[in-house]
């Protein structure tokens, strides 16, 4: 922990960072009672690491393509966080698959936000096949990663409703407006000592959550 006691978050982005700044609205208004202590990207020059900066936070790159290996490339990434005495680790639209090497050591300290209602549509493209199936409903699932791909026992999803006439873009749109609100949200359980990874299961306040987490609504 840091001197402050405030639980330190990484969080890695690999695009514009929105969910990033979601994190940096909450912990500056107090709803997430931890500090940012690095922002890590995959790719320079994305505006991810502009929003970091502009809120003092300090932000490194690490670029994939200059590792000859997934392995090598996580590597670099757990000696970044392994630095910074990092607690929680954020991904945030961060476009990498990533290998035992980084997922092993961060084992129940490691979550991910999914745009779907897992175990609906893993991978790419989720919106778009919502619409192609004609789901009446969308969403966002946060998760703890695991090995498996957008596999990692889920712990809190919004749902939000196809409308007539949605584009992926427009559906994209709503559910993003949800992922702001349930990813900080999940990360402040976790900072509170509230939720667990226990074996293959999430687990809040010591009670087993169900298969597709805690369903969010608006209280």
């Amino acid at each position: 922990m840091s001197t402050t006691e405030q639980p330190r978050l990484a969080v890695l982005i690999s695009g514009r960072g929105s969910n990033l700044q979601a994190f940096i609205d909450a912990c500056a208004s107090g709803a997430l009672p931890a500090q940012i202590s690095l922002v890590i990207s995959n790719n320079p020059d994305v505006a991810g690491l502009q929003r970091a900066e502009r809120a003092g936070i300090p932000t490194t790159c690490i670029n994939h393509r200059n590792y000859d290996s997934r392995e090598a490339f996580d590597a670099a990434l757990v000696n970044e966080l392994h630095a910074h005495d990092v607690d929680l680790v954020i991904l945030a639209g961060f476009m990498r698959i990533l290998t035992p090497v980084l997922i092993e050591p961060y084992l129940g300290r490691l979550l991910n936000i999914h745009p779907s209602l897992l175990p609906k549509y893993p991978g790419l493209n989720t919106h778009q096949r919502a619409l192609d199936a004609g789901d009446n409903e969308a969403g966002a699932t946060v998760h703890f990663v695991t090995p498996e791909l957008d596999g990692g026992p889920p712990i809190v999803q919004a749902r939000v409703p196809v409308q007539p006439g949605d584009s992926a873009d427009s559906l994209a749109a709503r559910v993003a407006e949800q992922e702001h609100i349930i990813y900080p949200l999940a990360a402040r359980w976790f900072v509170e000592g509230r939720l667990l990874l226990s074996g293959h299961r999430a687990t809040l306040d010591d009670t087993p959550l169900p298969p597709t987490g805690v369903q969010y609504s608006p209280e």
